[in-house]
């Protein structure tokens, strides 16, 4: 019997390694393929779209290698797919960053900048980038199995989704806003945070997604 594989979608924006080895430690029976090759992420059985870095660059590398394109192909599939950090906001159809970047639109929404002037609640100034722990507040869905509510999950970003439907918001985090930290649509699931740096709550949801069937 074949080994299930998933593979990593590598655009050249980051070092993929520690994604690639939380998923080799959460399920050691899958084949884990960090790949740019098209044909590769195609076969592949589910598929792990991570980013990292400015979204113009981003967006730049994706179109130029035809991971768009591969990425809708892939969503209408069936097969689960999994975007983390600047691949989740990657999914949405534009960015305010850099000036404003049309993004795949995979996932309806705007991706927006903090700002300079972000208080909470008590009028307090919050750093920009949101950089840390924070806590995630999350409906029902198969990727939160096992994983308590308000489970805190580790950030860092400049720019947050907001959704423009919010039964496509999975769960949420407050940050001088309420903002999408994740995001799904039928066999698609987005996160903002990094679920391979959150520790156990962050390796339970990849291992949720591993055995995940890319049903709601």
């Amino acid at each position: 019997m074949n080994r299930q594989t998933l593979a990593v979608i590598d655009y050249g924006m980051g070092n993929l390694h520690s994604v690639a080895s939380a998923l080799s430690k959460v399920a050691p029976e899958i084949e884990v393929l960090v790949t740019s090759d098209p044909n590769v992420v195609a076969a592949a059985d589910r598929v792990v779209f991570p980013g990292v870095g400015a979204i113009r660059d981003c967006m730049a590398e994706i179109r130029r290698l035809g991971f768009d394109q591969l990425l809708r192909e892939q969503v209408a599939s069936g097969k689960p797919v999994l975007g983390v950090c600047v691949g989740m906001q990657a999914l949405l159809e534009r960015s305010e960053e850099n000036g404003g970047v049309d993004c795949i639109g995979l996932l309806p929404g705007q991706v927006r900048f903090f700002g300079p002037d972000l208080k909470d609640a008590d009028g307090h100034v919050l750093k920009v980038p949101h950089m840390g722990w924070n806590q995630v507040h999350h409906k029902d869905h198969p990727l939160w199995a096992g994983i308590e509510q308000d489970a805190r999950f580790y950030f860092v970003h400049s720019f947050y989704a907001e959704a423009t439907d919010l039964d496509q918001v999975a769960g949420t985090c407050d940050y001088g806003r309420t903002f999408a930290a994740a995001m799904q649509q039928d066999n698609l699931f987005a996160a903002q945070f990094h679920p391979e740096k959150s520790h156990t709550a962050g390796l339970q949801l990849l291992k949720n997604f591993v055995a995940w069937d890319g049903k709601p």
